[in-house]
């Protein structure tokens, strides 16, 4: 059973910086697509980014030039450094990861913006 486990939320002030990282435990294979979503209450879940493994960033509409997503094929990880970090980007943080049809959630982690 593969794991997803995050770590790197918490709360910080506007204008500040954050960075969340994510590791599968428990694989053999690099997944394809790994990213992150964020849900605020009462609110969908959105993508926030995603990278395959060649390469290939996506970005939401609402982080793009703000967020930067990177990834370790070899360790299986995926980062998220976040910038210029606004009251809306409070949410829960989740990582995903994919392998093919096969996918896997983090647990999530909290970012709460607040002055």
């Amino acid at each position: 059973q593969v794991r997803l486990v995050e770590s790197g939320g918490g709360l910080v002030q506007p204008g500040g910086s954050l960075r969340l990282s994510c590791v599968a435990s428990e694989t053999l294979a690099s997944p394809n697509v790994m990213g992150w979503y964020r849900q605020a209450p009462g609110k969908q879940r959105e993508l926030v980014g995603s990278m395959t493994n060649s390469g290939t960033r996506e970005y939401g509409d609402s982080v793009k030039g703000r967020f930067t997503i990177s990834r370790d094929n070899a360790k299986s990880a995926v980062y998220l450094q976040m910038s210029s970090l606004k009251f809306e980007d409070t949410a829960v943080y989740y990582c995903n990861a994919e392998w093919g049809a096969r996918g896997s959630w983090g647990r999530g982690t909290q970012v709460t913006v607040s002055s």
